[in-house]
């Protein structure tokens, strides 16, 4: 499974994180491609949040507060 990285760039980047954290370049490699993909699946899961927040923002406020009376409630200690 050769890699070969014909950029020097990118062979210089990879090189100094290699060097960073104190493992060799298949490892380095590794880390970043990891964490790449992980800020993509993090990017993805803020850009639902931010519909779900969207929707819920259109449909307006209702005027009822939720105070402690209302969260007593919820859980089954309130008074009625």
């Amino acid at each position: 499974m050769a890699f070969h990285i014909r950029d020097t760039e990118t062979d210089t980047l990879v090189r100094k994180l290699a060097r960073q954290r104190g493992v060799g370049l298949t490892e380095a490699v590794k880390l970043a491609v990891g964490a790449a993909l992980e800020r993509s699946a993090a990017e993805g899961r803020m850009d639902k949040v931010r519909e779900i927040q969207e929707r819920i923002a259109k449909r307006g406020r209702t005027g009822l507060v939720a105070d402690k009376a209302f969260f007593d409630d919820l859980s089954g200690q309130g008074d009625g």
